[in-house]
């Protein structure tokens, strides 16, 4: 009965991780559309920068055993960033970006969204590499 109870409770942090990160990626879309516009998916990209940075911040700091891996990779990891983070959103923007004949705003969108969200994951685990020296 112990591990239902603990299943149920995963399940909860999940739920609450992913309606606060789903909450904060509309409030950062907003924002980002009335400070830049809607011409192109800054909001997008916005949130899968900061999210990949996230994620490689907690990530290394499990795996480095700073953190425990339990609530935080469920709350935080899986439901809190796997909502905030929004790489469906960006593959709908890029095809319409294709669609509209933005052909270059889709290949920036692309490039600016693999690289950067890649630098930024590998740019936290270096950061929790650093501090753990």
């Amino acid at each position: 009965m112990t591990s239902g109870i603990n299943n149920y409770l995963v399940y909860l942090t999940v739920a609450i991780g992913g309606g606060l990160g789903a909450s904060l990626r509309f409030f950062v879309y907003q924002q980002t559309a009335s400070l830049l516009g809607k011409g192109f998916p800054y909001a997008t990209l916005l949130v899968n920068l900061v999210g990949s940075f996230l994620l490689g911040l907690l990530y290394s700091l499990i795996e480095q055993g700073h953190i425990d891996a339990g609530v935080y990779r469920s709350l935080i990891g899986i439901g809190f960033l796997g909502a905030f983070t929004t790489f469906s959103t960006f593959s709908v923007d890029t095809i319409l970006l294709f669609q509209q004949g933005f052909l270059l705003k889709a290949m920036t969108n692309i490039v600016l969204n693999v690289s950067l969200c890649i630098m930024a994951a590998a740019l936290g685990m270096f950061i929790v590499t650093l501090i753990n020296k």
